[in-house]
């Protein structure tokens, strides 16, 4: 399992870091770091874009989820299976936006590890032949940051990146609304708004900075694509309102 780890995320993640270090002006890791993230990004994007297009829909149905609910209240099984059709009717995976995550997170270890055992390192090793070995991987960035150290104010960027990320993707609920069962996940919903974020500080705190400067690009990417997204989906279905309008006036 590690040989298959190192092989598949480990081994070319650090090459990647290392070819771009080589060949950015100045040979300056923070500049690396930010080339790697949008590539890293840019790799996961389809399913990152599947997982967000999901999450929308299950806003988007709520309503009817909540319909589903109120009629068979006493009937469990039922609701099971409406809830079952309903999404295939929708065409909505409500676990399709887990994948991404899970997807990510061997990446994101892999950067740890890059980071934790290379930035700095005199012994670069598991370099393919045709990256040719700095001899070090200079860990200060931008002449201000040591991105093998932690860093408070990177680590405290990443826990409010992360809020605002939390901020613009609420959790959809089935819950009717106004029922304590609403109030209840409405509560859960704004505490693991507030709580992810100074968890990840925490985390981000005990880490190498380079690590925390990493999941705070990646983050602002995650919001920066979702605003384009969510902006598209706006727009497109303020389109298919006006062309049945006009279709209704037309008739």
């Amino acid at each position: 399992m590690s040989y298959l780890f190192h092989t598949i995320f480990y081994n070319p993640i650090l090459n990647l870091l290392v070819f771009v270090y080589n060949n950015i002006p100045g040979h300056d890791i923070g500049i690396a770091i930010i080339v790697l993230t949008v590539i890293i990004k840019l790799i996961l994007l389809p399913l990152s874009k599947r997982a967000l297009q999901s999450q929308k829909a299950m806003q988007n149905i709520q309503p009817k989820l909540e319909a589903l609910k109120e009629k068979y209240k006493d009937n469990k099984e039922a609701l099971s299976k409406e809830m079952m059709a309903l999404y295939k009717q929708e065409k909505v995976n409500p676990f399709s936006s887990c994948l991404p995550l899970l997807i990510q997170l061997p990446f994101f270890w892999a950067v740890f590890q890059v980071f934790r055992d290379e930035l700095g390192s005199k012994a670069l090793t598991n370099l393919y032949s045709f990256v040719s070995n700095p001899g070090v991987l200079d860990a200060m960035a931008f002449g201000l940051v040591d991105f093998s150290k932690p860093n408070i104010p990177l680590a405290i960027l990443a826990g409010v990146s992360q809020f605002l990320q939390a901020k613009m993707m609420p959790q959809p609920t089935t819950a009717k609304k106004g029922t304590k069962e609403a109030s209840m996940a409405n509560i859960m919903g704004k505490q693991m708004m507030y709580f992810m974020p100074v968890v990840t500080i925490f985390i981000c705190i005990s880490l190498p900075s380079g690590l925390a400067f990493y999941w705070f690009l990646t983050t602002i990417l995650t919001v920066f694509q979702q605003m384009y997204l969510f902006k598209k989906v706006h727009g497109d279905k303020n389109d298919n309102e006006t062309k049945v309008i006009e279709g209704e006036v037309v008739k």
